[in-house]
């Protein structure tokens, strides 16, 4: 049973403009970083499917830059927040998977994205 004092649509907002908040924070310290390091962009690989989900690899460039560990590990927490907050619940089912790029110069972002799903054709002939 639906409780009646929930409001989907203003929970689901609050939720949106949460991560959104998180995630402009989070870009916000990233930026700096990679700046610092010399890194120009920055290339997320992320999938999910059957309710789980990680980003698969990260790479930047130039090539040769050596990612402190912490910094990666800040860097898949954001591509995963990030593409999940463009596209929440991607995870699930069949999932989907796709590819953060980061324009570090510009401080602009690509994300390509696909949904995977099931599709069925069903007929039903009785009495032929």
């Amino acid at each position: 049973m639906t409780d009646p004092q929930i409001n989907f649509a203003e929970t689901m907002a609050k939720w949106q403009a949460e991560r959104d908040a998180a995630n402009r924070a989070a870009r916000s310290e990233l930026l700096p970083q990679l700046r610092a390091l010399g890194i120009t962009e920055v290339i997320a690989e992320y999938e999910g499917y059957g309710d789980s989900g990680n980003v698969e690899d990260v790479s930047v460039q130039p090539t040769g830059i050596e990612l402190p560990g912490d910094l990666c590990m800040k860097l898949e927490d954001f591509a995963w927040s990030f593409a999940y907050h463009h596209h929440p619940g991607f995870e699930n089912n069949e999932g989907g998977y796709g590819t953060l790029t980061w324009d570090v110069t510009a401080d602009s972002i690509t994300l390509d994205h696909a949904d995977r799903y099931v599709e069925c054709t069903h007929t039903c002939d009785e009495g032929l």
